[in-house]
């Protein structure tokens, strides 16, 4: 069996955009100088979103960073809210293949992974043929994820974590870089299944989408139901996404924001948490992963605002989206109304 088709990297294609940027960002050689340039063209990247999607500066931020940080991200809010516009249009502007799977209760994991057919030749010669299923892609579109079964939802876990998937006892690589933007409706409403814990863990960030402001939301009626907009256009490409990721994981992190992002971690496991209320209100907490998350999510948003290391209102800012989904309140605390954010708004003031 062979693997999928290798992606090319390369630069934007001017003649889609009207504009050439140039020259493409590439591994760095001054990390300072790189940083300066991919800066700049991160902030074209956020007003080509901007252009598409209204009043939701903080979740187009906060998908960067997961995006930047070569993560996934869980993107949670309640239908009409742009969750599915919001992925089509940064597989375009990044240069992405991208890939959509509307999760439904029928669906299988082969609909996702791919499957082995049966096929003969004109000499009557057969074999098995590997065909692709949509996870071979680079942006992966996990729509209303929480609609399918448990069964299905943990087809993505090797996916996810692994970046190959096995079929019938053989690996198959995904492209690179690959990563999973899943959308999810509240848990409440009908028709819904609770992801595993252990696929939360997947996910970089959670980001929790609200409605619009008013202007916003204002804005958003007159530029969808007029004329037709202009379409999103792309920015980076693959290989300059790979760069970027390589650049973000060589930012300097101060001992500060290091010893901050531990006592956030760890105060908010019951294990180990030093407020008697957090750990009589918490049944399991984060792990390890959550810290790598959350020390990789920093250096990204700095890198987004164009700062050169990450300060502690990174790790403010950044503690709700890496927290909420790898802890679990206890049956007492969901019974007397302990809200996971508060808990979290807590940790974070005793940072300062």
């Amino acid at each position: 069996m062979t693997g999928p088709d290798h992606v090319a990297d390369g630069t934007p294609d001017s003649t889609a955009t009207g504009e050439v940027f140039s020259p493409p960002l590439m591994p760095a050689a001054d990390p300072v100088a790189d940083a300066d340039r991919l800066a700049a063209r991160l902030a074209i990247v956020r007003d080509r979103i901007g252009r598409v999607i209204f009043g939701q500066d903080a979740v187009i931020n906060e998908v960067l960073v997961a995006l930047l940080s070569g993560g996934h991200a869980l993107l949670v809010g309640a239908p009409g809210l742009g969750k599915t516009l919001l992925v089509e249009t940064l597989g375009i502007v990044l240069g992405l293949d991208a890939r959509r799977v509307q999760f439904t209760p029928d669906l299988m994991p082969a609909d996702i992974t791919g499957s082995e057919i049966l096929e003969e030749d004109g000499s009557g010669r057969r074999a098995f043929r590997f065909v692709k299923g949509p996870v071979f892609c680079q942006l992966l579109m996990a729509d209303e994820i929480n609609r399918a079964s448990p069964r299905t939802q943990s087809a993505l876990l090797q996916a996810m974590q692994e970046h190959r998937v096995a079929v019938a006892g053989f690996d198959q690589p995904l492209p690179s870089p690959f990563h999973v933007l899943a959308t999810q409706n509240p848990i409440e409403q009908e028709g819904t299944y609770p992801l595993p814990e252990a696929q939360l863990d997947r996910f970089l960030l959670q980001i929790d989408l609200t409605y619009p402001e008013a202007e916003a939301e204002r804005a958003m009626l007159l530029a969808t139901t007029g004329t037709p907009r202009a379409p999103a256009e792309p920015v980076l490409a693959p290989g300059e996404l790979l760069a970027a990721q390589a650049l973000v994981r060589m930012l300097p992190v101060g001992e500060t924001v290091l010893d901050a992002i531990l006592a956030l971690v760890r105060g908010a496991r019951p294990e180990t948490a030093t407020d008697e209320k957090v750990r009589r209100s918490l049944a399991w907490g984060p792990g390890p992963r959550a810290a790598q998350a959350l020390m990789l999510a920093v250096r990204a948003r700095a890198l987004l605002d164009g700062r050169l290391a990450p300060s502690l209102d990174d790790v403010a800012a950044l503690a709700h989206p890496v927290l909420r989904h790898r802890m679990a309140l206890s049956f007492a605390a969901r019974a007397e109304g302990v809200a996971l954010a508060t808990i979290i708004d807590g940790l974070v003031r005793r940072l300062a």
